[in-house]
């Protein structure tokens, strides 16, 4: 890589890292090419990103950012799993950490606050934000549901009284 294309790579990536709500980082050596293929394939599905880069160059791509706090985690064979949403990239990252030991977490960052691995790791068990929004909205269609079975509830009981004085009257 010439110098050029290094000063494009970092000025396009802090760009990047600017956008970006969470960054995990870990070591990978010894993960095959199918299962670095299998790594990104996930975290595209889940809206995320996964970069490998030279730490020098991922180094001077976060200076700058309210990420630069992480920059001492980049120390030998190093991915960056990134996404917007704050818990996609943790729990791909942890997901296929769990299926393959060679991927070890390091760390990360929401924001400016550092993530241990234990915080990746407890970031990446909360429900993600399409798994909320569908609960909130479950939580805000209860009420009316229930508001609909107790109005048409009296008027039902009134129904099975008529329709019990018909039969009654119907037998006499």
């Amino acid at each position: 890589m010439e110098r050029a294309d290094k000063q494009k790579f970092v000025s396009s990536f802090n760009e990047v890292l600017n956008n970006t709500g969470v960054v995990v980082v870990a070591h990978y050596a010894g993960l095959s090419v199918s299962q670095m293929t299998k790594l990104r394939n996930e975290a595209r599905e889940a809206g995320g990103t996964v970069k490998v880069a030279k730490n020098r160059l991922v180094k001077l791509a976060l200076q700058g950012t309210e990420l630069e706090h992480i920059s001492d985690l980049f120390q030998g064979p190093t991915v960056l799993v990134y996404s917007e949403d704050p818990v996609a990239a943790p729990k791909v990252a942890a997901n296929f950490a769990k299926a393959n030991d060679k991927l070890v977490i390091l760390g990360g960052a929401l924001g400016s606050t550092n993530l241990d691995a234990a915080g990746v790791k407890a970031l990446a068990e909360m429900p993600s934000l399409d798994e909320l929004r569908g609960k909130l909205v479950g939580l805000l269609q209860t009420p009316a549901s229930r508001i609909a079975q107790v109005t048409s509830a009296p008027a039902g009981q009134l129904a099975r009284v008529f329709n019990a004085y018909a039969e009654k009257g119907e037998a006499a």
